[in-house]
């Protein structure tokens, strides 16, 4: 399975006042396996773009193919499209209406016409694969789950569609951080178990770069970047200017100036680089450590041995070490 999408344009309220193009010819190629982040501000595009790959929403200009097929064409059966293309949205637990959890995961493979068999065994493996206990979970009301379960029995009802390319759209949005935690985990988990194409829209820039195997950064409905999460997350001063942040790890890298160019710090402006190697806390920790040691072997808190600190004491007469 792969994605390919050919100058993609979509407005809203065209032909009034306050039209607004929300997908500028967009392009890019999505391969069988990838682990897709989009990140871009508040009305870049981002869920405008991926409501287009499974038909929600119809584009004013450009083809989309998912494998073999252009979904833009005429007489394209969209519910087809849609067993292979699943997609969650931004808090998707709103979106549980059965009265068990159990029917709410197998409302769609239902609808598909399959045989109760087949519709037990999808439940069963959906709801292992995020995480929630068939015996003691399939027979409760999806509305006494906590936050975290009704958005895993949500996807679950997605994953259990099977498909080819799930899209995930804010799945972290909104939980405490342990429920955030897991979700990630989980998500992780999915994949590697299903294969398949995952895209994962999101304002955390940790979650993409802990992820995702390549970023594509929306602004003003046009794809701005593309590449590898330390590609993009190294250009400090163009991801701000575009209304966004970096990895934690990354920005307190760039604020210590470690393994990036000067001015790669707070101010750096368009163009100017950031350490974007450190992706995560493990890498930051790394870092320190090899400043620390190119300081010299002795350089434990920062202070080499016979230096003088900013006091005027040294090292030695701090008794550090001893």
């Amino acid at each position: 399975m792969t994605i390919r999408v050919e100058h993609l344009t979509h407005t809203y309220n065209k032909g009034l006042a306050y039209e607004t193009k929300a997908v500028d010819d967009v392009s890019f190629e999505v391969a069988d396996g990838e682990f897709i982040g989009v990140v871009g501000h508040t009305g870049s595009g981002k869920s405008t773009l991926i409501q287009h790959l499974n038909g929600i929403l119809k584009p004013d200009a450009g083809r989309i193919w998912i494998g073999d097929i252009d979904i833009t064409a005429k007489g394209v059966k969209m519910h087809e499209i849609r067993k292979r293309v699943g997609m969650s949205f931004q808090y998707p637990e709103y979106q549980l209406f059965e009265e068990t959890v159990y029917k709410d995961i197998a409302f769609g493979p239902r609808n598909l016409g399959l045989a109760d068999d087949e519709i037990d065994e999808r439940v069963r493996e959906a709801m292992s694969l995020v995480n929630l206990k068939f015996d003691e979970m399939a027979e409760r009301s999806p509305f006494e789950l906590s936050g975290g379960q009704k958005r895993r029995a949500a996807i679950a009802g997605v994953i259990a569609m099977r498909p080819e390319v799930l899209i995930l759209d804010e799945p972290t949005a909104g939980l405490d951080p342990k429920a955030h935690a897991d979700i990630l985990s989980m998500i992780n988990s999915v994949r590697e178990r299903m294969g398949g194409i995952v895209i994962l829209v999101s304002h955390n820039m940790d979650d993409i770069a802990a992820t995702t195997s390549r970023v594509f950064v929306m602004d003003t409905g046009r794809l701005v970047r593309a590449g590898a999460p330390a590609e993009v997350f190294s250009d400090a001063g163009y991801m701000r200017g575009v209304g966004l942040g970096l990895p934690q790890a990354t920005e307190m890298a760039a604020m210590l100036g470690l393994d990036g160019e000067p001015g790669a710090g707070v101010g750096a402006a368009a163009g100017e680089t950031a350490p974007g190697t450190i992706l995560d806390m493990d890498g930051l920790v790394d870092a320190i450590v090899s400043a620390r040691i190119a300081r010299g072997p002795d350089a434990i808190d920062g202070t080499p041995r016979g230096e003088e600190d900013r006091n005027g004491a040294t090292r030695d007469e701090k008794g550090v070490g001893e």
